[in-house]
């Protein structure tokens, strides 16, 4: 019974957090108010799958629908983009867990599976389906079909790159001195500053908040690295959606900003990973290290032991 009311509370948590989060997703829509280039609920999806199990998949589902309804669309649409929204989610968690993928993201294998199987293969199916979606319900023609297709399948893949690594590696709890603490938050408030000052002065300073990325992965790996790209990437889209990223055609100023998007994914996912192994196989040796120090202390002393344990002590 208490396992059943868990279930349907994180049922309940997961449609409200994906509820939630699509509202805040659509007021960054920037083709037909319908298609953002960065998809919250999509990286919620999958990292709720990957932590609870497919169990709570009714949640993805009822929270999809609520969002697709809110927004006037046709019954029949709303139902087809909420099985496309749905069956992504879970393609990518079926995917991921057949294939070995550890939600600890700790080694390259794991960054390169969320990328390829969790990001751009799986959410091909919701964009296909959704946008199929969008044009036989009327609002798209046939010559909007390859840019909305397009805009919804980055979407889609940037909210599992840059919010499921933040989910699945947020710390616990922050077992650190001061000192460490400090340089954590000065990182997270220098990402947020930088990131507003080179998104709205366009895309030609976009280059400064890699250094700090890449300091936030040497250092911290996923734990700060993952807020990181997650605010400069919501700096950026927030950037587009006001006019101030580009002021160029809006697809230019779609490929300029997810390509700068994916970069920092992508940085920070991958050098984080290959940190936490270098670091796991460091620690491995060390203990390897370790173990070899006691095992010839041992040895040493059963050979002193065997030469001179029956020699009687003087007196």
């Amino acid at each position: 019974m208490n396992a059943a009311l868990r279930t349907v509370g994180t049922i309940a948590v997961v449609a409200l957090a994906y509820f939630a989060t699509a509202q805040v997703g659509l007021v960054l829509a920037l083709v037909k108010g319908q298609v953002t280039p960065l998809w919250l609920p999509t990286g919620i999806s999958v990292a709720a799958l990957l932590i609870a199990g497919r169990r709570i998949w009714p949640g993805i589902a009822l929270g999809a629908f609520a969002a697709n309804i809110s927004l006037s669309a046709p019954l029949v649409s709303a139902l087809v983009i909420t099985a496309g929204n749905t069956a992504a989610p879970l393609l990518a968690w079926y995917l991921l867990t057949r294939l070995g993928f550890r939600p600890a993201i700790d080694r390259l294998k794991d960054a390169l599976l969320l990328v390829f199987a969790g990001a751009l293969g799986a959410m091909l199916v919701s964009a296909v389906v959704g946008t199929m979606a969008l044009r036989f319900g009327g609002v798209i023609a046939w010559r909007d079909v390859p840019a909305v297709m397009s805009v919804w399948w980055t979407g889609d893949a940037m909210g599992v790159l840059v919010f499921t690594p933040l989910l699945l590696t947020l710390p616990k709890q922050w077992r650190a001195p001061p000192a460490r603490l400090a340089e954590a938050g000065v990182l997270l408030v220098s990402a947020a500053l930088v990131a507003s000052f080179v998104t709205m002065s366009g895309a030609r300073l976009l280059f400064l908040v890699f250094p700090m990325l890449i300091w936030a992965a040497l250092r911290f790996q996923h734990a700060i690295a993952a807020p990181c790209a997650a605010i400069i990437s919501v700096a950026a889209v927030m950037s587009a959606a006001g006019g101030h990223f580009s002021t160029t055609t809006l697809l230019t100023t779609m490929i300029v900003l997810q390509a700068f998007n994916g970069s920092v994914a992508l940085t920070g996912l991958i050098l984080s990973a290959i940190t936490s192994e270098r670091n796991e196989a460091r620690r491995a040796i060390e203990r390897a290290c370790e173990q070899l120090a006691e095992t010839v202390a041992r040895s040493q002393e059963e050979r002193v032991r065997k030469r001179f344990g029956r020699i009687v002590p003087p007196g």
